[in-house]
């Protein structure tokens, strides 16, 4: 698989994978389909090779070819059912100006966030074909290079994630400031938000269209709010999105999963917002979802990533676990409950893809 923009592109085969996009529909599969969130990351030595020819984070993300490459690495390494488009959630505010930058060890920072009513009605609406076309174009090459070896997820991050981020100015233990806006003034974080949910339904329309076969949703910052926050300034807006989403020719067909880091009170909620899949970190038992909300969505998820350092047998157990507790009966991905530890050995996750395949396969 060679990611050149100019290579002569690859006549697009029937699928030959396409177990993921079977669970997220609640369809039988052979075997459950297997992903891991960040899996193009840190813990792989080719990956941390095309950072350093990049020179830093942003250029890799931005550079189609580069970002190609860096999405299909596991792939070549492992039997997985998926490849995740890699870039980063904060591309939307990036391209709203608010000068991104990524250091190691110190997170996203933004030169100017949003402090003001002012600052959040100056905020351009962006045109994603444009604005992000590095994404759109590092899309096109991976689902090419793909030819139907596996599905491409296509992500972005949820309304009120983003904006707490933009308010911040970067990460944060308690997002203070941007918990603050939503009681200080409320209309400007609906302002906020209205512009966030307008941009990210375009967004991920627009990676639909340029060959993502499902759609991701990351709500990380959603488990920081009270219940009547989370419906308020992150559910409802979640909602908005996805109507926009199933009304949008490009995107109306395309699986969605939404994932809140911490959500697992409101797994209701998360259902109700029109998702396809509901994300599941650790802290809930996936058969407790199953009960609760699995009539109406499939579930991904949800080996904690700690795990990942255990022994070979303790990785077995615990993918076996989490697979007696789904259950007979489609609709299930199997995944961690966030993303992959950067200090991860490699051959631990070849071990933990190759178990969940041999054990739920029939």
């Amino acid at each position: 698989m060679q990611c050149r923009d100019n290579a002569r592109p690859n006549l697009m085969k029937q699928e030959q994978n396409d177990r993921l996009l079977r669970a997220l529909r609640r369809r039988e599969t052979d075997c459950t389909p297997v992903w891991i969130m960040r899996q193009a990351g840190r813990y792989l030595p080719e990956y941390r090779a095309a950072r350093a020819r990049a020179g830093d984070f942003l250029t890799l993300c931005k550079t189609p070819e580069l970002a190609c490459e860096v999405t299909l690495q596991p792939l070549r390494r492992f039997s997985l059912d998926a490849a995740i488009l890699f870039s980063d959630i904060l591309t939307i505010p990036d391209a709203m100006g608010l000068g991104l930058s990524i250091e190691e060890g110190a997170g996203p920072r933004f030169a100017r966030p949003l402090r003001s009513h002012s600052d959040i009605e100056k905020l351009p609406q962006i045109e994603p074909a444009e604005d992000l076309a590095y994404v759109m174009r590092a899309a096109r090459l991976v689902r090419r290079e793909l030819g139907g070896h596996a599905p491409l997820i296509g992500f972005g991050g949820s309304p009120w994630t983003l904006a707490a981020y933009m308010v911040e100015g970067g990460g944060s233990r308690d997002f203070r400031r941007a918990k603050g806006l939503l009681h200080s003034r409320p209309d400007s974080a609906h302002l906020l938000l209205e512009k966030l949910s307008a941009a990210l339904a375009a967004y991920l329309a627009a990676q639909a269209e340029a060959g993502a076969q499902a759609l991701m949703i990351f709500d990380t910052w959603g488990g920081q709010l009270s219940t009547a926050d989370y419906v308020e300034f992150s559910r409802d807006y979640l909602r908005r999105v996805i109507a926009a989403l199933k009304a949008d020719p490009a995107a109306a067909k395309t699986p969605l999963v939404v994932f809140t880091k911490g959500g697992g009170n409101w797994l209701e909620l998360i259902a109700d917002t029109g998702c396809d899949a509901v994300g599941l970190d650790w802290s809930v038992p996936i058969g407790e979802a199953r009960r609760r909300i699995g009539g109406r969505v499939a579930l991904q998820g949800n080996l904690d990533p700690a795990l990942l350092h255990a022994p070979r047998e303790k990785i077995e157990s615990e993918a076996r676990r989490i697979l007696a507790e789904f259950g007979d009966g489609p609709g299930h991905v199997f995944n961690l409950g966030h993303g992959i530890d950067p200090n991860t050995d490699p051959d631990k996750v070849a071990h933990l893809v190759d178990v969940v395949h041999r054990l739920s396969g029939f």
